[in-house]
């Protein structure tokens, strides 16, 4: 960030969204709307695991820091984005595009562990269930938690020092709604090629290490699954990572959708930064959902708890 001391840009501006002026009302409703809902609805998790004994165990740990996440990660860009629709003003300071950067850099990668920590838990649970209480103690949960807290803020604080300590002394334009790496680089006026290694090096192997865990993980637990000879207990083992399977397809489904495909000459680059909010902004919103639809122990809990306030209320 110290880049900003020889460099001729002051601020960004974010044209992600500035070539649709006819629906920038409509659109801010719409996100200012799925905002609020992810914002209720993991705050809703967060509330009905801290309030119910029965959820304090290394899996709903976990799904309380994926909660946690998917309030940060959209909060990251979400305020600003609204901002800038409702305002008419797309620019962004150069430290504030820098600090926009590190935090969601930060945060979807913690994510991305923290998928592969929670995939290891159902393994762990399906396949070893006699050790599961020996091998995930609150101890490791603990541990495993904090090392993907870290692990993101670590890489990202390596991309984004990377990232800024090039030269912008030209186009300030960046095509996108928010402050991303590749956008943020392709402005660079300096030699950008030790920022796009370190992306494809650290970020791949990183990345693909936490995938192969995720991917390692459901092989050996669908295996396990399909071996057990009582339909019963083919749906009791499969109800305990049946969540978590429809948010990791979630998450890199978007992901694969926003960031891999390819451009289509049928739509335009505003359409397809449109679409990228995918990634962003609805899978946050979904998780709570996909969670409180599929887990009964949830559902139970949350019903419990809004039930408690309301005779509280009306006692």
């Amino acid at each position: 960030m110290a880049a900003a001391n020889h460099s001729s840009v002051t601020q960004f501006v974010l044209i992600g969204l500035s070539d649709l002026p006819e629906v920038r009302y409509s659109l801010f409703v719409v996100f200012a709307v799925i905002y609020q809902v992810t914002l209720l609805g993991n705050g809703a998790i967060l509330l009905a695991i801290g309030a119910e004994k029965r959820l304090h165990t290394p899996m709903y740990y976990f799904l309380a820091n994926l909660s946690l996440l998917d309030i940060f990660c959209p909060s990251a860009t979400v305020p600003k984005m609204l901002d800038n629709l409702l305002t008419e003003q797309d620019t962004i300071s150069f430290v504030g595009c820098a600090l926009q950067l590190y935090f969601l850099v930060a945060l979807a990668g913690t994510e991305v562990f923290l998928l592969a920590v929670m995939a290891y838990d159902r393994y762990v649970a399906i396949c070893l269930p006699l050790r599961y209480p020996l091998i995930v103690t609150r101890a490791r949960c603990a541990l495993l938690t904090a090392g993907t807290w870290v692990a993101g803020f670590l890489n990202s604080s390596l991309h984004t020092a990377s990232t800024f300590r090039l030269s912008f002394c030209g186009p300030n334009r960046v095509n996108q709604y928010y402050c991303d790496i590749p956008p943020v680089v392709a402005l660079a006026c300096s030699s950008t090629y030790v920022a796009e290694m370190q992306v494809v090096v650290v970020g791949g192997i990183l990345g693909v290490g936490a995938y192969l865990v995720t991917f390692v993980s459901y092989i050996y637990i669908i295996s396990t699954i399909l071996r057990i000879r009582s339909a019963e207990g083919k749906r009791k083992a499969f109800s305990t990572c049946a969540s978590h399977l429809l948010v990791v397809c979630l998450f890199y489904g978007t992901a694969i959708f926003t960031y891999v495909r390819p451009s289509s000459s049928h739509h335009s680059p505003a359409r397809d930064r449109l679409i990228s909010m995918l990634y962003g902004v609805i899978t946050p919103m979904l998780n709570p959902v996909i969670y409180s639809l599929r887990n009964a122990e949830v559902k139970g809990a949350l019903r419990r708890v809004c039930c408690g306030r309301a005779s509280s209320q009306a006692a």
